[in-house]
């Protein structure tokens, strides 16, 4: 059994793409990690917090957490607290190179496998008025560096070097890889 320690309707579907034989239990814990670690050592313990959660009640099981951040001029920009700070994370990636960071943590029994992917994203150069209006429709609010490349925010979007599913959550290619080398898919 494969279990998504994670609520994200994103990372649900993208798990669909390597199997549609899995459970959701979201874990609970406060997401906390030293901010001050680089951000593929920072997503990668938030994710091994989030899988573990879960792994010490479902020891048979393979769990996979997950986490995502936006690292911009040496700051961890994670999902907007409110209006406000998703300009300021908006107008910072403004005609700027960023990178993605994806850190992902499988528990099977003892095993444990442990990984983070980046992806370079650019930005057009956005007008103050392009910004209020993509923070209008309320996509901002729930996404690290208050954007989504999936929806508007690819309208934003000029590129991308790398993994556009990393940029959605869920390194797909990787996480694929990794779970057949544990023979989990």
């Amino acid at each position: 059994m494969i279990i998504l320690a994670s609520g994200s309707p994103r990372r649900k579907e993208l798990l669909k793409l390597i199997t549609e034989d899995f459970e959701i239990i979201p874990a609970k814990g406060e997401e906390k990690a030293d901010e001050s670690l680089p951000p593929e050592e920072y997503v990668m313990c938030l994710a091994e917090h989030k899988a573990a959660e879960i792994a010490r009640s479902h020891k048979e099981a393979v769990v996979i957490g997950a986490d995502t951040v936006v690292y911009a001029d040496g700051r961890i920009l994670g999902k907007p607290e409110d209006r406000d700070d998703a300009y300021s994370m908006l107008a910072l990636l403004s005609g700027r190179t960023h990178s993605v960071f994806t850190g992902v943590c499988i528990f099977r029994g003892d095993e444990k496998q442990l990984f983070a992917q980046e992806t370079k994203v650019t930005f057009f150069e956005l007008t103050d008025s392009e910004i209020n209006a993509y923070i209008d429709t309320g996509e901002p609010m729930d996404k690290a560096g208050a954007y989504g490349i999936q929806e508007k925010g690819a309208l934003i979007v000029s590129g991308i070097n790398g993994d556009y599913y990393n940029v959605m959550g869920l390194p797909v290619g990787k996480l694929n890889a990794v779970l057949k080398g544990m023979k989990a898919v």
